[in-house]
């Protein structure tokens, strides 16, 4: 035996078993002879703890740790890869069609298709068929590395202008691409390397466009059912009309204003457009301040609440109504009553983690004029403390309460359903890096929650990184699923200065 047939990489098994396999060969290699440990299609792996696609042959002693489907990064793959397949079928049924990858939507992502007949629920349903026909031929996806001005003129020739607008500034001199059948594309990420991996997915006619539907990391075997989103679809279609008014949609042609020194206009118009809707919302509470409460805003981690219930104090102010902040920190039950989470540790962002009989009492005596002690929870103790702190609602005061509890029913059930507003705020992808390629909503908000955590909360990217799990965990259980409970949305993906 050669001294090279010797060589080997270490694969770290999901039980966090290590086993070895011979070196100097593709991961896709590899892969095939460990599958059986994985209970869905291997699409990546993590090498030397760098994310590497399948076709990367690890040096020798590589650590190597294969990703499926039911990791993050492995469930994006599947994901990109699938929308590829949907550009590739919906251009061999329509050579002529515009395909706009939108946003999430109903757990699935919203795209328009555009040509000279509106889109059907009858070519929805024609590529969803022709999907499935090329999952069924299994072809390959071949990625290629090609040089920058080939794959301008390939884009050119597809007529994908938005690439083209984005590529030309592009300082690199080449660039990965993917090809399908005839198709070339960069969708700036990893695929699958054959289109038989893609056997789950459904199409859903959502006018003017459709939803693309997969299965998700948490449940990779099952596509869930999917929700109508009425008031969050408004807020995005809301959102394409600001970025017609902003005058950019993707980040090629934002480049473009910037390098035409347009720059602090883009912000003077985003500043202006928050505050002309956070002055409408205003107006709203203040036309029911007779029947009005108490205004609730929740929303996802970093997605501007505290910023924007300053901003929205200044016009209620405007408005001759002078809200009355109360924290939910301080209604907190006794640390050692905490519930737990799934890997028991203490859950604060469970809802049960508040006393809710206290604070309903206290929530009603407030708004029946009675003067109430609020406690202090104090975080060193671990336990609520009373000093002496009272407050009283006068005539022209609301309460005022920011959390992501706001929109159940619970926090609040003591108070009946028409005296409160509720509001629900997100940073909803206003900017799209081409018409195939979108940026995600929470790699938005987990850049924001980075930067906060630093300059506020000492803590380090890497910190924060990890934290963002369990903080993605709380959303979904505690905010999601509630977002059509709102009276109104707002959209805060431009604001250009964030308190969180």
């Amino acid at each position: 035996m050669t001294e090279k047939e010797n060589l080997t990489v270490n694969i770290i098994l999901p039980n966090q078993t290590v086993i070895k396999k011979k070196a100097g060969r593709s991961l896709l290699e590899i892969s095939e002879e460990v599958a059986e440990y994985y209970p869905t299609a291997i699409v990546a792996a993590i090498v030397n703890k760098k994310m590497k696609d399948l076709t990367h042959i690890p040096p020798d002693s590589a650590e190597v740790e294969f990703l499926d489907l039911g990791t993050t990064e492995g469930a994006r793959i599947y994901q990109r890869s699938l929308t590829f397949l949907l550009i590739y079928a919906t251009k061999k049924l329509f050579p002529e069609a515009r395909i706009d990858v939108e946003h999430s939507l109903g757990k699935g992502l919203y795209c328009e298709i555009k040509k000279t007949k509106a889109l059907s629920a009858e070519d929805v349903a024609a590529i969803e068929e022709k999907m499935r026909q090329i999952v069924q031929a299994d072809l390959p996806i071949e990625k290629k590395k090609i040089s920058l001005q080939q794959a301008i003129d390939i884009f050119n020739k597809e007529g994908f202008e938005d690439k083209v607008r984005l590529y030309k500034r592009c300082p690199s001199a080449e660039l990965t691409v993917y090809t399908l059948g005839d198709l070339t594309d960069s969708l700036h990420g990893y695929m699958v390397t054959r289109t038989g991996v893609l056997q789950r997915f459904a199409l859903q006619f959502w006018a003017p466009g459709l939803v693309l539907r997969f299965p998700t990391a948490e449940d990779p075997f099952t596509i869930p059912p999917f929700v109508e989103q009425n008031k969050l679809f408004e807020i995005f279609r809301e959102t394409e009309k600001w970025s017609e008014i902003l005058g950019f949609h993707t980040v090629g042609i934002l480049n473009d204003r910037i390098l035409d020194q347009q720059g602090p206009e883009i912000i003077r118009i985003a500043e202006a457009l928050h505050e002309k809707k956070i002055a409408q919302i205003a107006d709203i509470i203040a036309a029911r301040k007779d029947e009005l409460r108490i205004i609730l805003i929740a929303g996802p981690s970093s997605s501007g609440k505290t910023t924007f219930a300053q901003r929205l104090r200044i016009q209620l102010l405007v408005n001759g109504i002078r809200p009355f902040p109360i924290s939910l920190d301080d209604y907190f039950v006794d640390r050692e009553n905490t519930p737990l989470d799934e890997t028991n540790q203490p859950d604060f962002e469970h809802i049960e983690a508040i006393d809710l009989k206290l604070f309903n009492e206290h929530l009603l005596r407030l708004i029946n004029g009675e003067e109430v002690e609020i406690p202090k929870f104090n975080f060193h103790t671990g336990k609520r403390e009373y000093t002496g702190h009272t407050i009283k609602l006068e005539d022209d005061q609301m309460l005022i309460l920011e959390g992501i509890h706001g929109l159940n029913e619970r926090l609040t059930a003591s108070i009946a359903r028409q005296q409160k507003f509720k509001i629900y705020i997100s940073a909803l992808t206003a900017l799209n890096v081409d018409c195939h390629t979108r940026i995600h909503t929470t790699d938005t908000r987990m850049l924001r929650r980075i930067i906060r955590d630093h300059q506020f909360r000492n803590y380090s990217a890497q910190e924060t990184i990890r934290r963002w799990p369990s903080v993605r965990r709380g959303e979904e259980r505690n905010i999601f699923h509630l977002q059509e409970e709102a009276d109104i949305m707002f959209n805060s993906p431009l604001f250009t200065n964030w308190l969180y």
